[in-house]
C-alpha cells in the first residue's frame, strides 16, 4: 500500500492517499478541489499542499492520517514536510537496552510552558542524573489543549498546544545532541473522542471486539494495519526517535496469523520497541519480537513490600 496521508512530491505537488474502501467518490480540498482515483481499497491523487480536507461523499473531514492539525481536531489538515526539520542529530543516535535508565515525561507538566521547548533547558540535568532515554507520554492531536494523551484522534499529527511537529523535532535533535535517547509512547488500541472522523473513511473498527475504552480497531484489515504500522515508521524515520512504547498492547487484537504488533517490529527496523502487557502476557517477547515489555508483576510487589 502507499504511504497513508500527504506526502510531498520532489516535482513541488503533495500526492494524498487515504483508505476508503466503501466510499463513491473521494476528493481533496485546499485552495481548489480536485478528485482522487480509486487504487484498489484507496483514493490517491495529486494537489498543490496547504491546509486541506478530505471530501468522502460530499462530507468533509479532516485527513485521518493528517501530519499536522495547527487548528486542532476540528480543523483542516496541513502539509508537512519533514525535509524541513534542521538536524544536527546525523540520523538516530540509537540506544541499547542494556543501557536505558528511562525518564517518563508528560511534555504538558514538565516544564512551567508546558511544551516540547520548555524540555529543552533540563535536558542536561537529566543526562547529569543518570538518565539515558527520555520516553514521551504520547503526542497525538487529541481533543482539547490539555490531558494525558491517551485519547488521541489524530494519531499522526503531533498535538498543536505542545509545539506540534516542529517543536518535537527540536526537542528530538536537542536530546540527541545531549547523549540522549527518545522513546515515544503511542497508542493503537483505541482512538480518543470523535471517532466518527475515522469511521467517515471506513471500517476502522470492529464489531466482534471491545475494549476497556470501546470498540477496538479492526486490524484483519490491510488499510487500518497500515494506519498504525506507517504511524510507527514515521516516528522513526522523520522525528529520529530511538523506540517506540506500545500501550496496553493486551488491548490491541489481532485474530490475522501475523499479528500487528509482530508486523509493527519487523518494519520500524532497528528501533527499540517496548510493550505495556498485562501480567504474566509474553507474547511481545515469545512471539511478536519485541525488544522488552513492562514489568508490572515487579512493581506490584514493590508496592506490597513498601
Amino acid at each position: 500500500m502507499r504511504r497513508l496521508g500527504a506526502v510531498p512530491c520532489a516535482d513541488g505537488t503533495v500526492e494524498v492517499c487515504v483508505w476508503a474502501p466503501a466510499a463513491g467518490a473521494v476528493s481533496v480540498r485546499g485552495d481548489d478541489e480536485v478528485e482522487l482515483e480509486r487504487d484498489g481499497e484507496s483514493w490517491v491523487g495529486r494537489f498543490g499542499g496547504g491546509d486541506y480536507v478530505l471530501v468522502v461523499d460530499g462530507a468533509a473531514w479532516p485527513d485521518p492520517c493528517s501530519r499536522w492539525q495547527p487548528e486542532g481536531v476540528r480543523g483542516p489538515s496541513r502539509v508537512l514536510d519533514p525535509a524541513a526539520f534542521a538536524w544536527s542529530d546525523d540520523g538516530r543516535r540509537g540506544v541499547s537496552l542494556g543501557e536505558l535508565v528511562i525518564y517518563e515525561l508528560h511534555v504538558g507538566t514538565f516544564s512551567d510552558e508546558g511544551t516540547f521547548d520548555g524540555v529543552l533547558p533540563r535536558l542536561r540535568g537529566l543526562r547529569e542524573l543518570g538518565v539515558t532515554a527520555i520516553e514521551l507520554m504520547p503526542v497525538a492531536t487529541f481533543p482539547g489543549e490539555r490531558g494525558w494523551g491517551y485519547d488521541g484522534l489524530y494519531t499522526y499529527a503531533v498535538h498543536p498546544a505542545y509545539g506540534g511537529p516542529h517543536g518535537l523535532a527540536r526537542l528530538v535533535d536537542a536530546a540527541h545532541t545531549e547523549g540522549l535517547g527518545v522513546i515515544l509512547d503511542v497508542v493503537y488500541n483505541h482512538v480518543g473522542p470523535g471517532d466518527e472522523a475515522l469511521r467517515a473513511f471506513g471500517p476502522y473498527f470492529s464489531d466482534r471486539h471491545k475494549t476497556f475504552w470501546g470498540d477496538a480497531l479492526d486490524y484483519a484489515h490491510r488499510g487500518v494495519r497500515e494506519w498504525a504500522i506507517q504511524n510507527a515508521e514515521q516516528w522513526v524515520r522523520d522525528f529520529h526517535l530511538d523506540g517506540l512504547r506500545l500501550d496496553a498492547a493486551h488491548a490491541i487484537v489481532d485474530d490475522s496469523p501475523l499479528h500487528v504488533c509482530a508486523e509493527l517490529k519487523r518494519r520500524v527496523g532497528d528501533a527499540l520497541v517496548i510493550s505495556e502487557m498485562e501480567v504474566g502476557d509474553w507474547r511481545p517477547i515469545d512471539e511478536w519480537g519485541h525488544d522488552a515489555q513492562w514489568a508490572d508483576r515487579s512493581h506490584h510487589e514493590l508496592h506490597v513490600l513498601l
